[in-house]
């Protein structure tokens, strides 16, 4: 039987507010994580592909990383983001993340090189193996190119009990529904989490624990409101939500890499946020952010678009 903290629901891959100078806005993160907390969101994860963990530095990944522990201040699960193409380093940041208090880690495959599949098992088994702390894998063939295969998975977790589950960024439902088959059969407790926004209700129905949306940061209810009505069998009210969750998924298509149109959407409610962004990502043209605007009026309402936080 796994005693590590079973993760569930709704987790959003937290935004990093940054200033023009490209360092930690210690006040907009402030009031984006109050206004998740406030959502009533399940847990939070910091430094994802949406936190822009691949154009930092160490030093301000491990800032962000204590920020964000220190002040959740156990008000959620804490996730952080620890992968990097090296070993050694995504192993100092798995300690550095357990040393500050963070809940549990997050680690996408190295990135960049292709690795046999020993190779790669040996990666996961060197981090697991030094830092014992719940572990969740992060799965994303279409920025590492390469797929973390349900047999794989298994294998690790067999292996190693502090692997706890997988953020599933993959566009084949098949995928994940074959991840759950394999590695819940045995162990149940493992959570499966869709990456992917519009299979979050295809995950839950197919077995699956949660999901880890970006459109969560600025549109946290929709997510959530398909995760409660669905736990409370009120399938209708999901089916609503799903297809309100869908009318944003064009937003992504606006810009590359898309942490820009977020930090945009942000804005657009009223949560008091920066749009400033880390090098290579830029801040939408205003042609890109009428796009959002437009987008975000259509899904959500006009009336609905604006919260002031």
């Amino acid at each position: 039987m796994n005693t590590f903290k079973k993760f569930h629901g709704v987790i959003p891959p937290v935004s990093t507010i940054i200033d023009a100078n490209e360092c930690l806005a210690e006040k907009g993160m402030k009031n984006l994580i109050d206004f998740l907390i406030e959502s009533k969101v399940n847990g939070l994860f910091f430094l994802g592909s949406g936190g822009e963990f691949s154009q930092m530095s160490t030093s301000l990944r491990k800032k962000v990383a204590e920020f964000a522990v220190q002040y959740v201040n156990g008000r959620l699960p804490v996730l952080i983001g620890t992968g990097t193409p090296s070993t050694k380093e995504t192993i100092s940041l798995s300690m550095h993340a357990k040393e500050i208090g963070a809940d549990g880690i997050v680690v996408i495959n190295p990135y960049y090189w292709p690795l046999s599949e020993d190779n790669l098992f040996q990666h996961f088994a060197q981090i697991v193996e030094k830092v014992d702390m719940p572990t969740l894998l992060y799965n994303f063939p279409a920025l590492t190119g390469q797929d973390l295969s349900p047999e794989f998975v298994l294998k690790l977790v067999e292996s190693y009990p502090n692997i706890v589950g997988i953020k599933e960024t993959v566009d084949a439902v098949a995928h994940t529904r074959e991840m759950i088959l394999t590695v819940k059969a045995t162990h149940p407790d493992f959570a499966v989490f869709s990456g992917y926004d519009d299979h979050f209700l295809n995950t839950l129905s197919l077995g699956g624990d949660g999901s880890i949306p970006g459109t969560a940061n600025f549109a946290p209810e929709l997510s959530i409101n398909i995760y409660q009505s669905f736990m409370e069998k009120d399938y209708a009210r999901a089916i609503e939500s799903h297809r309100l969750l869908s009318g944003l998924l064009s937003l992504y298509q606006i810009d590359k890499p898309f942490v820009s149109v977020i930090k945009e959407a942000l804005s657009l409610r009223g949560i008091k946020v920066s749009t400033n962004m880390i090098a290579p990502a830029r801040e939408l043209s205003e042609r890109k952010k009428e796009q959002v605007e437009q987008i975000l009026g259509q899904a959500l309402g006009t009336e609905k678009i604006f919260i002031n936080y």
